[in-house]
């Protein structure tokens, strides 16, 4: 792409002349068609290491309610108090090492930080099929926190490094929807597993940890030779299709510097009574609704480039899932119920992931809004550990309105969020107010011909910088 020489006049007309270079590429159907073909080699390689990775993040972390279905509760000899203390402790190092694992990801590099993580906490998740105490359960489940806890917003990071923000939701639903996926992949492992009770002396529960902790371990150490950093680190892409990805980042970026969850499972274990490998397949049906309700929405939200409308129409979902199961006085439409509040509890994350990323720049605003989006998310994980007591079951009335509560929560701030980030659009094209916010830097140019320091300095607050609704 030929650049146009600098101008010698104001920042201002730097600034514009670098937009229209950035933004009206002159049409060339040729370079379309390459730049369709490195992104499609990119959705074909890093995207499904990506899902891979996320998948056994949320299939490690579920597994001690599978595990407990199995038995490991009873074998251990834990109270109702001890295995949810159990559950509880991964959430606190999950949620302090999110924001500086983003912020240092960057500094250290994808392709080392991610695989390590995975490596470790697949061992983690192997000496849980080893434990012989609540003391040792609890130890091991705090450092698979500490471990587990950077890999989504990580990757949410990660993957707007390698895409537009147009594209980007639907990449985060193809990944996200893994949990989706997961949470019916793991009922049908889970069931398989348990019948390996007393294989060289171990119960099934021991098992469950126990093969998918190395089955993590090996996706761990194969992501040291196939996840690449960058762009310019992918061993798929030729250097021609490199530099074309790089180009249109910068287009769509222009202030880019080259260098520089609480599973339902658990309700229907505890109220319907069951036997364990029933109660593990009836999880298949919601989560399957799940995944292909996340990644219709994601396409959704991308082609119509609006985040907030089905951020708030997907939770809706979810309200009328949790008001039928509060007025309903049988348990007989529990499963049908769920298949309405799976979709409508996972297919919004995504969403709202992309919308958290879309509108944060420059790279370590962006890197620590999008851990505080999953700090929030987490510390949810920890209050709904402990709304759900036995003695409450069946009907959950109280832990209901709770969720209800914050789902409707979740419809106000989005609409509310678009409302505010439309007025601060209109603000920012106000007449006379380009010209104010960039005064000095244009008093202060000092070379800077392509006005990359008022980018690098105001990020999303630029006047050139609109919000995604």
């Amino acid at each position: 792409m030929t650049k146009a020489p600098p101008s010698e006049s104001s920042l201002e007309k730097n600034v514009e002349l670098k937009m229209v270079e950035r933004v009206d590429h002159p049409k060339d159907e040729h370079l379309e068609r390459s730049e369709r073909l490195a992104v499609r080699k990119l959705d074909l390689t890093v995207l499904p290491i990506l899902t891979i990775f996320y998948l056994l993040s949320f299939l490690d972390r579920a597994n001690i309610g599978n595990a407990r279905v199995a038995g490991l509760q009873k074998e251990l000899g834990l109270t109702d108090n001890q295995y949810e203390i159990c559950v509880t402790v991964l959430f606190v190092p999950y949620i302090v090492a999110e924001l500086p694992s983003n912020l240092l990801l960057k500094r250290i590099g994808p392709r080392v930080v991610m695989p390590t993580l995975l490596t470790i906490w697949g061992i983690m998740v192997t000496l849980q099929g080893l434990v012989t105490s609540f003391a040792g359960l609890v130890v091991v489940r705090t450092l698979l926190g500490l471990v587990e806890g950077p890999m989504f917003p990580g990757i949410a990071l990660y993957l707007s490094t390698f895409y537009t923000r147009k594209e980007l939701g639907l990449r985060i639903a193809l990944f996200f929807s893994a949990a989706s996926l997961s949470g019916a992949f793991s009922g049908l492992l889970a069931a398989a597993i348990g019948k390996m009770h007393g294989v060289g002396g171990r119960p099934g529960w021991a098992w469950i940890f126990i093969l998918e902790g190395l089955f993590t371990v090996l996706i761990g150490i194969l992501g040291f030779f196939v996840l690449p950093s960058t762009p310019r680190d992918s061993k798929f892409l030729t250097d021609e299709q490199k530099e074309l990805i790089m180009e249109r980042l910068e287009r769509d970026r222009p202030y880019m510097k080259p260098v520089d969850v609480f599973s339902f499972k658990e309700v229907f274990r505890s109220s319907l009574h069951l036997t364990p490998t029933k109660t593990q397949l009836l999880s298949v049906g919601p989560f399957a609704a799940g995944f292909f309700v996340s990644l219709i929405a994601a396409f959704w939200s991308d082609h119509y480039q609006s985040r907030g409308i089905p951020a708030a129409l997907l939770s809706l979902l979810a309200i009328a899932g949790f008001l039928c199961i509060f007025v309903q006085k049988t348990s007989i439409p529990y499963m049908a119920l769920c298949n309405l509040m799976i979709p409508g509890i996972y297919a919004p994350v995504p969403v709202i992931t992309a919308w958290m990323a879309n509108n944060s720049e420059p790279h370590y605003r962006r890197a620590t809004s999008v851990a505080f989006g999953f700090i929030a998310t987490n510390s949810g994980g920890i209050l709904s550990t402990w709304r759900y007591p036995t003695k409450e079951g069946p009907r959950f009335r109280n832990t209901t309105i709770m969720n209800l509560t914050f789902t409707i929560i979740v419809v106000v701030f989005s609409l509310g969020n678009m409302a505010y980030l439309s007025w601060r659009n209109k603000a920012k094209s106000l007449p006379g107010r380009r010209e104010e916010i960039l005064r000095k830097y244009e008093e202060e140019q000092d070379g800077d011909e392509d006005g990359l320091k008022a980018w690098m300095d105001l990020g999303d607050q630029h006047p050139d910088f609109k919000y995604t609704l």
